[in-house]
């Protein structure tokens, strides 16, 4: 039995508070410590964009409330290869941070925008019919948009953009959704210009959810 400290005289009600509060201070800190590791776990480190895994969730939550009012749009950087090689690690994180930050000021608040691995990322949007193609010309100009560096140095980047509506493809599901969407975005690779997905984009062959021939796709492993 641990010792206890007896004080002379009765214990009064705010002794009793302080007594109790004490631990509840602590039990509020710590799970307030656990709450931010949770988010930081759902975040990526670099962009602070959703991890894949929430990202889904928020996305197919998105896709449920707003019905045929939302696009899913796919992200790729053009040569990004080129850049890491070119200029180092460090400029590819500037530009993957930037790329981050302009799919968050494009979608909004009520987004959500994931960073997929590597340079590909996907945002579900809530967006009319009407302002879909206005909104991802906007996209497209706003990542095409130079890259400054801590050194003072400028870069060019450019991105490849696909998208894909319920109403189009004829469905709600977020992984058929992607999957015509990044279609799209390889009929228009490196064009500068964004592509809307049609019915057929939903039959291109795909490993894994992803377009055949995709970097990082293969049929004996997992996609990267």
């Amino acid at each position: 039995m641990s010792p206890a400290v007896r004080l002379p005289g009765r214990i009064g009600p705010h002794a009793l508070l302080i007594t109790t509060a004490l631990p509840l201070t602590g039990w509020a800190i710590h799970a307030t410590a656990l709450h931010r590791q949770l988010a930081a776990s759902r975040r990526d480190p670099l962009t602070g964009l959703l991890r894949r895994d929430a990202y889904t969730t928020r996305a197919r939550r998105l896709l449920t409330r707003h019905g045929d009012d939302v696009a899913v749009a796919m992200v790729d950087a053009d040569h990004f290869k080129e850049i890491n090689d070119q200029l180092g690690h460090a400029a590819g994180d500037a530009v993957l941070q930037a790329f981050g930050a302009r799919l968050t000021a494009w979608a909004g608040p009520h987004a959500a925008i994931g960073r997929l691995g590597g340079d590909e990322f996907a945002a579900v949007v809530p967006a009319p019919a009407v302002l879909l193609e206005r909104r991802l010309a906007q996209l497209v100009r706003m990542l095409h948009t130079p890259v400054a560096l801590e050194d003072g140095r400028t870069i060019d980047v450019a991105a490849s953009v696909g998208a894909a509506t319920p109403a189009t493809i004829g469905s709600r599901d977020l992984t058929l959704l992607q999957r015509a969407a990044d279609a799209a975005l390889y009929d228009g690779k490196h064009s500068g210009r964004p592509v809307l997905a049609t019915a057929k984009h939903t039959t291109v062959p795909s490993i894994n959810g992803r377009r055949a021939g995709r970097p990082g796709t293969a049929s004996w492993g997992r996609a990267a």
